[in-house]
């Protein structure tokens, strides 16, 4: 079996558990993973959405906000403008539910048909039309330089939504808030176009408080020897802005030679503990200074009296967040961190509501495959508790029609059963009926929309069956042509709407990027690139920018179209391109790596509650990859709807009995293995539910005999 397990210290592993608070196989786990430093381990332990990054850390978004909150006051038409993929369908929702709930005049649009991707001049003119003055891209519009500069000719603002990278020049638009412009200020550049809306959104309402664009400042004074510290933070929208730290002996400075004068003027101050505070204040700089300060711990014993009756000293040392940083919590960090928390829990900032919003914020970075990293992985897994909560309208409805009401829905399910139903509007050239079932209010209309959506989803899987006889061939002859590290398929018999499944499905078939262009009717081509091998296939359309009509995605996933006469030009300047190509190394059979080898004792239900702390599992965090040695084959049987080629087996690890599912190994049996062998397995951790019953299983990646003759023992 070709499986690598990294070696790691042991002392590292017990310093990470107990700093952190898991246990020496979660640490161990995620110091496999490179995940050591407290900043990164936080985002894997923790998953309240208190530690969701602050909106206003985006340059931009009091811009974004004041001119939204403009358009409410002055009553003028906002039109909502998105994508029509599973991103761009989310994020039209929950903007259009937010904007309207605010009391604006909104309307939303989508491509549809056979209509191009972003930021249309059909579009700005029938908003125009309509007398509207404003528009919110969301997912897309970063590339729509002549479109947003149509607009403003038209007396139209454009505030931009996005995600995707930009280009060298970016449009001339009203505010850009997107997380890969390099003066964003965002600290995660891998939000989806619906968790960036999200972002906006929860800006805007922040906006709707007293405190919006407010300069507070905390204020800390704390003995040290012979001296004080006086310490403060000044803040706007609970975002540092600055801070300061005095070190003074009483009498030997006066106030007006601190820099405190400057930093603390014009701005609300609070303390903890007002009395304390100025009585440190008076003796470092007598009586004939007056601060006028707030004590923050009555507003904070409205919502905790016990937290109120406690010292900052003491405070600091229950914070979580201070666990995972390297060098101590100051007693002002604790004060930031506690006034944060509680004017977050005093306006309701992640209720009901919100929850709602983010089981569609949860759909789209799993569907954009975004890095389930840093905030991303609190933000999926708050919105799939929701989902198991209590699925919002729309949503029920699709997964009610596929039984999947009262499964535990996962990342798994989501990209099984739920992604692809959304996706399949959009590739059907109907986008907005996702759109409306999730905004309808009738739960007969729901019932019709959502079977309508299913109804797509199947049409969707015939055409891609269809298209995948007719692509296959044409990749296959395409590679030499390409030199071996790029198939071609370009066809006037392909849908449109499933390029993207099909180049997908190309590159792993061939493990190489793939394209697929289809030939429109009115003389464009419009494709759909895939990645294999690590390979960035952005390159192969950034080299050539001026045969686009217009091109972007991500890394590892692209779009673009162009006219059908520089269709010819383009591909001949790929063949020379392509040369060039030089894959991950890495990525040539790579072995599988282990996140741990366990012992039988550790081979029980219970190694459920490490995999659940986990979650989720995507992008940039696989599932958990676990080995281990002389498990019995106790029985074995072979499975399989229409052809018989998977096996369900049952390991005896000594303490229990695990169900195992081997995908695709019917011929192994009696042949590498039979029932009354010892195996070493490699495998993934699974519940099957059938029936409302719900058991734990395990699903083998690799199996052989124990102490099968020509093992590497260095792969243990």
């Amino acid at each position: 079996m070709n499986w690598e397990k990294k070696d790691i210290d042991g002392e590292i592993v017990r310093s990470m558990a107990q700093q952190y608070g898991c246990s020496p196989l979660v640490a161990s786990i995620l110091l496999r993973r490179g995940i050591a430093d407290g900043a990164d381990a936080f985002f894997y332990l923790e998953n309240d959405l208190r530690y969701a990054h602050n909106p206003f850390l985006f340059s931009d978004m009091e811009d974004a906000v004041d001119r939204i909150l403009d358009a409410r006051d002055e009553g003028e038409r906002i039109l909502i403008f998105g994508d029509r993929d599973v991103d761009g369908i989310t994020a039209v929702t929950i903007l259009y539910e937010a904007l309207t709930g605010l009391g604006m005049q909104v309307s939303w649009r989508i491509p549809t048909g056979d209509d191009p991707y972003g930021l249309s001049i059909e579009a700005v003119d029938a908003h125009a039309a309509e007398g509207g003055t404003l528009i919110i891209t969301v997912d897309c519009g970063i590339s729509n330089i002549e479109e947003v500069a149509y607009a403003a000719e038209k007396g139209i603002d454009v505030i931009i939504i996005d995600h995707h990278t930009p280009k060298e020049q970016v449009p001339d638009a009203a505010v850009i808030i997107n997380c890969k412009m390099p003066d964003a200020g965002y600290p995660n550049v891998h939000l989806s176009g619906c968790a960036t809306a999200w972002k906006v959104i929860t800006a805007l309402r922040f906006g709707q408080l007293d405190m919006y664009k407010q300069q507070i400042c905390l204020l800390n004074v704390r003995p040290v020897n012979d001296a004080f510290a006086v310490e403060a933070i000044r803040t706007v929208n609970l975002v540092e802005k600055a801070r300061i730290t005095e070190t003074i002996i009483p009498g030997m400075i006066s106030f007006s030679d601190t820099r405190l004068g400057n930093f603390l003027q014009g701005q609300q101050i609070f303390v903890w503990d007002k009395e304390l505070q100025l009585k440190q204040l008076e003796k470092i700089f007598g009586k004939s200074i007056e601060f006028c300060v707030t004590d923050f711990r009555p507003e904070c014993a409205k919502l905790s009296p016990q937290l109120a009756e406690m010292s900052l000293l003491r405070l600091k040392s229950l914070s979580r967040i201070g666990k995972y940083q390297e060098t101590p919590m100051s007693e002002l960090d604790g004060f930031f961190n506690i006034f944060v928390t509680l004017v977050q829990q005093t306006h309701s900032f992640y209720g009901g509501r919100e929850r709602r919003e983010l089981q569609l914020v949860a759909l789209s970075l799993l569907a954009d495959l975004m890095q389930l990293s840093d905030e991303n992985r609190i933000l999926v897994k708050q919105g799939l508790a929701a989902i198991n909560t209590a699925p919002r309208s729309g949503l029920a409805e699709l997964l009610t029609k596929q039984s999947l009401i009262g499964k535990q829905i996962g990342t798994t399910d989501v990209a099984w059963y739920v992604t692809p139903v959304i996706n399949a509007t959009g590739r059907m050239g109907k986008p907005e009926t996702a759109i409306k079932l999730f905004l309808e209010k009738d739960q007969a209309v729901r019932d019709e929309l959502s079977a309508a959506i299913i109804a797509m989803n199947e049409e969707r899987r015939e055409l891609g069956k269809t298209g995948w006889t007719i692509a296959e061939p044409l990749a296959q002859e395409s590679l030499a042509r390409y030199h071996n590290k790029l198939t071609v398929t370009v066809s006037d018999k392909i849908y449109r709407g499933i390029t993207g499944i099909l180049a997908n499905q190309l590159a792993k078939a061939f493990n190489v990027p793939s394209m697929v262009i289809c030939l429109m009717e009115n003389g464009t081509a419009v494709g759909s690139l895939r990645s294999a091998r690590n390979y960035r296939v952005l390159s192969l359309l950034e080299s050539y920018p001026d045969f686009f009509i217009d091109y972007g995605g991500h890394t590892f996933a692209a779009g673009f179209s162009l006219m059908q006469e520089n269709l010819e030009p383009f591909l001949h300047k790929l063949q020379d391109f392509v040369q060039t190509i030089e894959f991950d190394p890495d990525s040539e059979n790579p072995p599988m790596h282990i996140d741990a080898e366990l012992p039988h004792a550790y081979l029980t239900p219970d190694l459920l509650t490490v995999l659940d702390m986990l979650e989720p599992y995507g992008e940039g965090f696989p599932p958990l990859l676990f080995a281990a040695a002389d498990l019995k084959v106790s029985a074995a049987s072979i499975m399989g709807k229409t052809t018989p080629q998977h096996l369900r087996l049952t390991l005896d690890c000594g303490s229990y009995k695990w169900t195992a599912l081997y995908w695709r190994a019917a011929d192994k049996l009696n042949v590498e293995f039979a029932v009354g062998d010892s195996v070493d397995a490699v495998f993934l951790l699974d519940r099957s539910t059938f029936n409302g019953n719900t058991i734990p299983q395990i699903v083998i990646q690799s199996m052989e005999r124990t102490g099968k003759a020509g093992r590497s023992p260095g792969k243990r």
